[in-house]
């Protein structure tokens, strides 16, 4: 397991977990956009390797690829992002969050070396399947990376405990059917579910997907061990490409709100 991960999750506070997609709009303004996000105390940084056929990414999360390929934004560009975090800050926990084709056509030897170099601590890798990732996994566990499964609403006990199977760092728990930034989770279903994940494993337990403010953030961290919020701060990028400053600035106070909503 990641050192890092591992510390994170002794602190027995609620963790906040942020997403945006590396080199969107541009390599530049991504790192100032992460570096406003570490400033604010988040717990965990998801750094997105834009894909152009994203499956599970909502439109917004889609357009943020779109931009991050169109600037140039490569895979070794994400690396260099997750460099130069570590330069900023060495304990935060880092997550890459992709898709299986950007691993396999680096190379997996090659991809979880530099992995390890550069200090990530997870993968998520969305459409890799527990039953064909034994090459990824393997790498990943010698060099101390977890490989993090997804949850979701549809998952029954049988599949469960197939994705429980080389589990590790934490689960992350899909509130919803369907792509991110679209509707939000219904907190009493999603109460009941992840109640039924930790009666079979005593991982942490990370929502994500359709929590979109201060208030989803309150409602979900009472009954999970954190959330990630995604789609909402890429909207603030999208919205924003016109003036670095303000899109800077709202960052900034959005992402501090959402830590206010975390349950201690």
């Amino acid at each position: 397991m990641s050192e890092r991960i591992k510390k994170t999750f002794e602190k027995k506070t609620k963790k906040l977990v942020t997403f945006t997609t590396g080199g969107d709009p541009d390599l530049n303004t991504s790192f100032e956009i992460l570096n406003t996000i570490i400033k604010n105390n988040i717990d965990i940084i998801e750094i997105g390797m834009p894909f152009s056929d994203p499956m599970a990414d909502g439109p917004s999360i889609q357009e943020s690829s779109v931009r991050s390929i169109k600037s140039g934004t490569t895979i070794n560009d994400i690396f260099e992002i997750v460099n130069q975090v570590r330069e900023l800050n060495n304990d935060i926990p880092v997550i890459l969050m992709g898709y299986y084709n950007t691993v396999f056509n680096y190379g997996i030897d090659n991809f979880t070396s530099k992995c390890s170099e550069v200090g990530v601590d997870g993968l998520i890798i969305v459409d890799l399947q527990p039953e064909e990732d034994t090459e990824l996994y393997n790498q990943t566990k010698e060099k101390k990376i977890n490989l993090i499964r997804l949850i979701t609403p549809t998952t029954d006990e049988n599949r469960l405990k197939t994705i429980l199977d080389n589990a590790s760092g934490f689960l992350y728990y899909v509130t919803i059917t369907g792509i991110t930034g679209q509707n939000s989770a219904n907190v009493e279903n999603l109460r009941s579910s992840i109640k039924f994940v930790k009666s079979l494993s005593k991982l942490p337990i990370i929502a994500g997907f359709g929590i979109k403010d201060r208030t989803d953030v309150e409602n979900i961290s009472n009954f999970t061990d954190g959330v990630v919020v995604g789609s909402s701060i890429v909207n603030i990028i999208k919205n924003n490409l016109l003036d670095k400053s303000i899109m800077l600035n709202k960052i900034d106070s959005f992402t501090k709100e959402l830590k206010k909503g975390i349950k201690q």
